[in-house]
């Protein structure tokens, strides 16, 4: 039997059962994780976030497992076929694909050959034969005809007791596992074009003839080759090598081996070869091919989905620019520049449409608009979208404050993903319902700009592009995490109860969409909240929502200051014990972190307080509402350099990273099209994995190491000192290590990380390739 699940989980994820079994009852209980791994330290012994997160997926699978064990088992009894080592491994078997295994002898299916065979009474000889190669297998066959049956010949019988040996073959669990694991192990995945589909599918062509251990093939590689075959352009198959391509295929001898079936020349051993060879290609092969490819499919969108998690995390923590009046400028050439200016709240106070670029080139009234409007609301940042004439509306935004110095704002390019999606949804009509859908978009990049945090939980996480094939995976599973990551972040910062939106306060712990509406209305109805004892006046929050929220609800310029600290409600009888032993106010303590750091938490701890979560008020004191995310930084784009033509091969400059892969990092470099630094030049010393290098939001120096203007693909080393290889007159802008076409060689594995400078990184946009 196995251990239960607590014990599974704990030895998994490297904690004690109590820890788990702790943090089980939490949820059960309908605690979240931000709540847990914030405020319930003691009964966890410190599980954070992440460990949580795990330990609530493990949760459910086992879970699930252990209901699937239950109804594998009825049946099986229902049936009357359980026996002691059947039931001895299924109460073994640790996994769904095992758990199916076992089962599948017993799973009810469609009439099959086999059943039928076995029906007209033939199994005995089947038995016969596979225990006995020597008997003469026609002689015998002959002792079972059954025409009415249909089985009127010995070539039909004996048709008939190969079917039921090739089912029990392919139904053998401890064949099929063994089976499965020496696939994982040297099958290699195999890609061909089909024919005919050359041409429209060429941006799959480093697939055409391609092949790689399945063990070994990254994810991004594996959704490749995967929607090349969605898109039928690729043929795919899951294959070993062999010296020979006509000998026997390997598993055909372990098949052989496992029931007896040795070729010795005795009369039914070539008749039982043959129904090896048949049992494997006809239904074992297929069988483990579907689930292998499925194997990877699934890891290989776990792999996806935990990237764009990465990614998004990095995105929604990025560093705030603050509580700044904001002019948003979303680019647009014929159609205008959209202009929103929203104050330091990021409520809206004013738009406008300006018209520099063509058909009307009015670029004079565009910068007297935008001075008239920066100078009235007292302007600090300008943001500019990262899309369509960014670069242009880039420089308009430079020369109106080159003509107005008194301005002394600063302009800003900021990624624009997800805000025409936040435009046209239901949530932006209802926030701005009077405003054009064309300026909205605007109102989002500036606001974003102020606080990434506030204005992305907005959006649909899918729809901020951080993601590598992100179409490609499980579009439930993503939105779970996605919406996990978002959770984390959203309380892992706070929020001000009386200045967050709906959204925003949505995203707290303990609450929903009904709830944040009704704190927005309570607010609207009776003006900001004194304190946070006044939430419990909203509707429908209950003293379980307020024990889940209160901690991460602020309220700055409340009654009492411990509420706009990350100190819980609950706790506050700790620093009150505090507060008389050191008989200071509070207003004195916070802040004061000399003073703090001379106290010593165990003397303030009681039975319900422990050492963690004192330690956490003492530092919570220190610097009361701290915010967890870095410094505001911006990267700043070369002049003269708009476009994918303006860029040359060693060129270097600054950009801002977009999106990390497993394969490297892109990064926005102000020409419209982010370029790509491979793996392999993120860094002089060996790098696994890139986001252990960078992060989406970070500011960094590249080099320009290739251009290919056709395909409109940069890349980038952030190595400063890598050689730029010189370019060939023919080359088309490819080349590989020693300046020769690279033709179509298959992608180097990650392991071979030191290229000569320019030539695996060309081979990165293969990889890179549908994204």
């Amino acid at each position: 039997m196995l251990p239960p699940i607590e014990h599974r989980i704990a030895e998994e994820i490297g904690v004690s059962p109590r820890q788990v079994m702790a943090a089980v009852q939490l949820l059960d209980e309908g605690a979240t994780v931000p709540f847990v791994a914030r405020y319930r330290k003691e009964a966890t012994g410190g599980l954070d976030d992440t460990q949580l997160r795990t330990l609530e997926e493990r949760l459910g699978y086992l879970r699930e497992l252990e209901d699937r064990r239950a109804s594998v088992i009825a049946s099986i009894e229902e049936q009357g076929k359980m026996t002691p080592a059947l039931r001895a491994d299924l109460d073994h078997a640790d996994t769904k694909q095992r758990l199916e295994d076992l089962y599948l002898p017993y799973k009810q299916k469609r009439r099959t050959k086999a059943q039928i065979a076995r029906e007209a009474g033939i199994a005995p000889l089947a038995e016969a034969l596979l225990a006995d190669p020597l008997l003469e297998p026609e002689q015998e066959a002959a002792k079972f005809l059954n025409a009415e049956a249909g089985f009127a010949d010995a070539k039909s019988v004996l048709d008939g007791a190969r079917q039921i040996l090739m089912e029990q073959f392919a139904e053998d669990a401890a064949l099929l596992g063994e089976l499965r694991s020496f696939l994982q192990d040297s099958g290699k995945v195999r890609s061909t074009v089909i024919e005919g589909k050359e041409n429209e599918g060429a941006k799959f062509r480093d697939w055409f003839d391609f092949a790689e251990p399945v063990a070994a093939m990254p994810s991004h590689r594996a959704l490749a080759l995967l929607r090349g075959r969605n898109e039928g352009v690729l043929k795919l198959s899951l294959d070993v090598d062999r010296p020979d391509e006509t000998a026997p295929h390997p598993c055909e001898g372990r098949i052989a081996a496992r029931f007896g079936i040795r070729n010795q020349g005795r009369p039914a051993d070539r008749w039982l070869a043959d129904t090896v060879r048949w049992a494997w290609s006809v239904k074992i092969s297929l069988h483990l091919e579907l689930e292998l490819m499925g194997q990877l499919r699934e890891r290989a969108e776990e792999e996806a989905i935990h990237v764009f998690a990465r990614n998004l995390k990095d995105l929604l923590l990025a560093a705030p620019a603050g509580a700044r009046p904001t002019m948003g400028l979303d680019p647009g050439i014929r159609t205008g520049v959209k202009v929103a200016v929203v104050d330091s709240t990021g409520k809206l106070v004013d738009t406008a449409t300006v018209y520099p670029f063509e058909p009307r080139r009015d670029w004079e009234a565009s910068i007297a608009t935008l001075a008239v409007l920066a100078k009235r609301h007292n302007v600090e940042l300008i943001a500019i979208g990262n899309g369509t004439a960014s670069r242009e509306t880039d420089k308009l935004a430079a020369d109106l404050l080159k003509r107005h110095p008194d301005l002394r704002a600063t302009k800003i390019t900021v990624s624009e993903a997800g805000a025409s999606v936040y435009s046209a949804s239901e949530l932006a009509a209802r926030e701005f319902p009077d405003v054009d859908v064309s300026l909205r978009g605007a109102v989002s990049i500036a606001r974003r700009l102020q606080d990434p945090l506030a204005e992305l939980v907005k959006i649909d996480p899918k729809s901020i592009g951080v993601g590598q094939y992100q179409h490609d995976v499980n579009q439930g599973k993503l939105a779970k995490s996605l919406d996990a990551v978002v959770e984390d972040c959203v309380n892992a910062v706070g929020v001000d109860v009386n200045t967050a939106s709906a959204p925003l306060l949505a995203r707290i712990s303990g609450l929903n969409a009904t709830l944040a509406a009704n704190i927005v209305e309570h607010r609207n109805a009776n003006g900001p909240f004194p304190n946070r004892e006044a939430l419990k006046e909203v509707a429908r929050l209950g003293p379980k929502t307020f024990e889940q929220a209160a901690g991460f609800l602020r309220v700055p310029t409340g009654d009492n200051p411990l509420d706009a600290s990350a100190v819980h409600p609950e706790a506050y009888p700790v620093v009150e014990r505090i507060l008389g032993r050191v008989q200071k106010t509070v207003r004195e303590l916070m802040g004061n972190g000399s003073f703090l750091k001379s106290l010593k938490p165990a003397e303030f701890t009681d039975e319900r307080f422990g050492l963690p979560t004192v330690q956490d008020i003492l530092a919570e004191l220190e610097k009361p509402g701290r915010d967890p995310r870095p410094e505001f930084r911006t990267a700043t784009f070369r002049d003269g350099v708009e476009e994918v033509k303006d860029l040359a091969p060693g060129m270097l400059l600054e950009g801002v990273v977009t999106n990390v892969t497993n394969f490297g990092a892109f990064v926005d470099i102000g020409v419209h099209q982010d370029g790509l630094v491979h793996i392999s030049a993120l860094s002089e010393r060996f790098v696994k994995d890139p986001h252990s290098v960078v992060k989406a939001g970070d500011v960094v120096k590249v080099k320009v190491l290739e251009v290919d203007l056709q395909r409109k693909r940069i890349a980038l080393t952030m190595r400063l000192s890598d050689e730029v290889a010189p370019r060939r007159a023919d080359d088309n802008g490819r080349r590989d290590g020693n300046g020769g076409s690279r033709g179509n060689r298959p992608p180097q594995r990650r392991e071979e990380q030191r290229p000569a400078a320019g030539g695996a990184l060309a081979a990165a946009f293969a990889r890179a390739k549908g994204r």
